[in-house]
């Protein structure tokens, strides 16, 4: 299974895309990473959804960019309003790839709800696994995508 972008689980199931750009775009949501030592951390970061893509901004001294630059995997979890998950949950699961373009910083700029820093790093949060769960009634619903394999030709 290869990571995609956003635009691609939009193209592929767009009421998943929904529920999770609901829950994640311009609010706190939990990062996990794995160390190059394979311990796992979790942080706070504000998830930014637009023109396709997903971004989080890092400050590049922090752990998670590191992380991030070394190992590239992470997990990212909405934040929960309560207990009873009356909002819904949503957890994306992927590669992490620093980006260097200036068009495509411009972009992520331009749908932040915050004025990121010069200095941070950007990095797009491409997709391998996206689950979304409701609670209608107080019973788990339980929603999954995965990203599709691309196929190699072998010669």
């Amino acid at each position: 299974m290869q990571a995609v972008t956003w635009a691609v689980l939009e193209a592929e199931d767009f009421g998943i895309a929904n529920f999770g750009q609901e829950r994640l775009d311009g609010k706190v949501a939990y990062l996990a990473t794995v160390s190059s030592d394979g311990r796992p951390r979790a942080c706070p970061v504000t998830p930014i959804i637009g023109g396709g893509h997903l971004f989080i901004f890092v400050e590049p001294r922090s752990s998670k960019a590191k992380d991030l630059l070394e190992t590239g995997e992470y997990c990212l979890h909405c934040a929960m309003n309560d207990s009873s998950g009356s909002s819904g949950e949503f957890l994306i699961t992927g590669a992490a790839v620093k980006i260097e373009d200036s068009a495509l910083r411009q972009v992520a700029e331009s749908v932040s709800s915050f004025k990121p820093s010069k200095t941070y790093l950007l990095f797009e949060l491409n997709i391998n696994e996206a689950l979304a769960t409701s609670y209608p009634g107080g019973m788990p619903k339980r929603t999954r995508w995965l990203a599709p394999t691309i196929k190699v030709a072998s010669h």
